[in-house]
């Protein structure tokens, strides 16, 4: 056990090196990294044992052969990832996509409405998100004038957004890896859970950029900065879809992987989704209205499996070949890799922080300092800056959750303030990653939508500010009541 005198200042290095390096060199793969070596380094001085320099002993393996990085690489690599390769191998989602789209958007409100309701749809993975809305929305959206800044504002603050609230996805898993045992009242993966849905009424960020969305796509929205309305002026009067001197990004077909003589069809989109949130929302429901117990009610890693292998199965009888659909299959999961190694990183970083008692210190040197209602409001603006410097939402859980929910903690017992300050921290990274030019969302957003990306980015911006200042004053209320 450590004592006192070794839970130092130098037990934050880690997640200063990791922050700093992603703040300069904006690789945050590599920064992760440096940051788990630095780990190894301090708990090496801190314990006086050189054996503890070996990160792959000490880190890397205890994480990576954790039964929750081996859930997390099953759901999100081999069934998410899988999913969506063969929705794009198969054109079913773009196909449903295509469908809702002709039969509503009669106009650019009912474009941008169909774009926000895609979004919702599409949650399962921020980046696949847009890409699948942007392409399948576009040709619709041109065809009525929706400037492309419009566009890309509506796929973008619907996907990330949209991920955090709705937990029938690969997001609580790994939050939840991040928090377990790090304060007493989070001792397994169900507490893990059951704090990540009850921070869901929190998560203010979120709720009111997609409820800004929706108003915006209606056209109800009393405020959209000088910027956006320009754009709308000049499209919808010009035709002109992007702003004098544009440079859009490369906009790719994702039609282009369609398997030939394959025709796409509802069912083979509906029967996977339909599987996979009725397995995981059913058994939920039961368990809140008492007929069954908790232990039974999280089913998310059963639903993945039973889509993945639905997605399969309806592809396979309606005439695709194997072969074709393993390429789908492995296509997706390529997609998912580097996701992957990022979060196996992250889950490690999230490791080190505990083994070095990384809280520990911070606590110690912030008890009593800062008035507790502040303490949401912070952890919100300390994520909104290292997510729009390192474009990442899951290298800033990583680095934040481990310090954050132990100083809630330490301040607050109440499980409802640690959920108001989890979701400040959920809520505050989605920032940093919707806004970010360096973020993926940012540039699918703009690359599928036809868009400028700092276009996007100076349009966009203003309206995320305004969400969130109102969501960390609404944060900050709450702690304050309670």
């Amino acid at each position: 056990t450590m004592n006192e005198l070794d839970i130092s200042w130098i037990s934050m290095i880690p997640s200063l090196v990791t922050i700093f390096l992603a703040f300069t060199t904006r690789q945050v793969l590599w920064s992760l990294f440096a940051g788990v070596m630095a780990g190894g380094v301090v708990l090496a001085i801190q314990t006086g044992d050189i054996s503890n320099i070996n990160i792959v002993r000490v880190f890397l393996i205890p994480t990576l052969g954790s039964e929750t990085y081996a859930v997390i690489l099953l759901i999100y690599l081999w069934c998410l990832g899988g999913i969506l390769g063969l929705w794009q191998k198969t054109g079913s989602a773009a196909y449903f996509a295509e469908k809702i789209g002709k039969s509503i958007a009669k106009g650019p409100r009912s474009s941008l409405l169909v774009t926000w309701a895609l979004g919702m749809v599409f949650h399962q993975g921020g980046t696949i998100s847009t890409i699948l809305t942007g392409t399948t929305v576009k040709p619709i959206a041109d065809k009525y004038r929706v400037s492309h800044e419009e566009l890309a504002y509506v796929v973008d603050s619907t996907a990330s957004p949209v991920a955090t609230i709705v937990p029938f996805n690969a997001w609580p898993l790994y939050v939840g890896g991040l928090i377990i045992g790090t304060v007493p009242i989070i001792s397994n993966a169900t507490d893990a859970y059951s704090i990540y849905l009850g921070s869901l009424l929190y998560n203010f960020y979120a709720i009111l950029a997609v409820i800004t969305t929706l108003l915006f796509a209606l056209g109800k929205l009393p405020w959209i900065g000088r910027n956006m309305r320009a754009a709308i002026t000049r499209a919808r009067t010009t035709g002109e879809l992007d702003a004098p001197g544009a440079d859009p990004l490369l906009f790719v077909d994702a039609e282009d992987t369609v398997a030939e003589d394959y025709i796409p069809s509802l069912f083979a989109f509906l029967i996977p989704i339909g599987l996979l949130l009725s397995i995981t929302i059913v058994p939920f429901v039961m368990w809140r209205m008492g007929f069954i117990a908790e232990k039974y009610s999280n089913w998310i890693n059963e639903a993945f499996v039973v889509a993945t292998l639905s997605a399969i199965i309806v592809a396979k009888v309606r005439g695709m070949s194997m072969q074709h659909i393993i390429e789908g299959y492995v296509h997706g999961c390529k997609e998912m890799t580097l996701g992957a190694i990022i979060i196996g990183l992250a889950t490690t970083i999230g490791f080190v922080t505990r083994e070095l008692h990384t809280a520990d210190y911070i606590i110690q040197l912030s008890s009593g300092n800062i008035p507790h209602f502040l303490i949401p409001g912070m952890l919100m603006l300390i994520c909104m800056v290292i997510a729009f410097s390192t474009g990442t939402s899951l290298g800033t859980y990583a680095v934040v959750f481990p310090i954050a929910i132990p100083l809630a903690y330490s301040i607050n017992m109440d499980p409802t303030y640690i959920q108001i300050c989890f979701g400040a921290v959920l809520g505050g990274a989605v920032f940093g990653d919707q806004c970010s030019p360096i973020s993926d969302t940012t540039i699918f957003s703009s690359m599928f939508t036809g868009c400028d990306l700092m276009d996007h980015v100076r349009t966009q911006l203003p309206l995320a500010l305004s969400v969130a200042s109102i969501a960390a004053i609404l944060s900050m209320l709450c702690a304050y009541f309670i």
